[in-house]
């Protein structure tokens, strides 16, 4: 079977060839796919794989910060291709959106859009259509169906913010209790939803710092070698206690990058024998404890922080049903 290649120094991107010998790049479809939008793949032929990264194009009537959060989860699933995040936030009028459009015609493009006025979301699926771009809506489709669910329109703002009600306040508060007893300072262990018992740069200050903005009261204690952690540890309610630990090739290469940064005789800090009697400690204490302990080398914060949400819960939920048991 004879197979026509592109002429040369021509550039292919998505089933296009694109000329590069004029100034003007016009898209040409190649001559066997002039017949269907979408060719099958014939036996034995594997797709066209690009090294070029994948322009993810979040354009927001607003800051854009909710799509924002999807083309991070949408980054994840693909951990081995290269990504290349735009941004065009404040797109009020067509001109704003064919202007954000035009930037990605002719690119290995994706478009995530949250646009709240039905015009503007229509102008977008219609330009994305024209310019043969894939794109997703990520608001039109849920306004629609909460819409006719509830009975009741949508008002239609950009960059509508939810009201500062009392779980705004309650995120704030254990945000300062997270401030206010990190690193076992103070007497708030009681008062704790969750307590995290980890070595040093196991990642328990930011971790309590975005558990506080979920709305838990979150202390740290760490764990120090040959320093017994306080007392109140083994006397407060086990079921809120997390244990977190890491490897100990990953944590003495943070802690050989951290002691660089601060200079000095850090040496002992980083050293590997130095990081395996500290976790094995670390360890010890846990199984005292009676915790769950959660392995943190390779999650992100996020992940880390709804693996102990989840923890802590279910060890309440289970409690609770062994105390509300009826005794035989």
């Amino acid at each position: 079977m004879a197979v026509s290649l592109p002429p040369k120094g021509a550039r292919v991107c998505h089933g296009f060839v694109t000329s590069s010998s004029s100034p003007v790049h016009r898209l040409e479809r190649p001559r066997e796919a002039q017949s269907s939008p979408i060719q099958p793949l014939r036996p034995g032929y594997a797709p066209l794989v690009t090294k070029q990264p994948v322009e993810l194009h979040v354009i927001s009537d607003s800051t854009g910060e909710t799509a924002v959060r999807l083309v991070h989860a949408l980054e994840a699933q693909f951990p081995d291709q290269e990504f290349e995040e735009i941004r065009h936030p404040r797109v009020e009028t067509v001109d704003d959106l064919q202007l954000a459009l035009n930037r990605a015609k002719g690119r290995p493009a994706v478009i995530v859009y949250t646009l709240v006025h039905p015009e503007l979301r229509e102008a977008a699926r219609a330009l994305c259509r024209r310019y043969r771009l894939h794109y997703c809506d990520l608001l039109g489709h849920p306004i629609e169906a909460v819409a006719k669910v509830a009975g009741v329109a949508a008002q239609m703002t950009p960059g509508a913010r939810a009201p500062l009600d009392s779980s705004y306040f309650k995120r704030m508060a254990a945000i300062e209790f997270a401030v206010k007893y990190d690193d076992g300072v103070g007497a708030g262990l009681h008062e704790a939803d969750i307590i995290l018992v980890g070595v040093s740069r196991t990642s328990k200050t930011p971790l309590s710092m975005y558990l506080g903005y979920l709305g838990y009261r979150t202390a740290n204690v760490p764990v120090v070698k040959s320093i017994e952690p306080p007392s109140a540890l083994f006397h407060v309610d086990p079921t809120k206690i997390v244990g977190l630990t890491i490897d100990a090739e990953r944590l003495h290469e943070i802690r050989r990058q951290r002691a660089a940064r601060l200079g000095g005789n850090q040496r002992a800090y980083a050293e590997l024998v130095q990081i395996y009697a500290e976790l094995e400690q670390a360890e010890s204490i846990h199984r005292r404890l009676g915790c769950p302990v959660i392995e943190i080398s390779d999650l992100s914060i996020e992940e880390t922080a709804a693996r102990v949400i989840r923890l802590v819960e279910r060890r309440r939920a289970e409690t609770k049903t062994k105390d509300e048991a009826p005794v035989a």
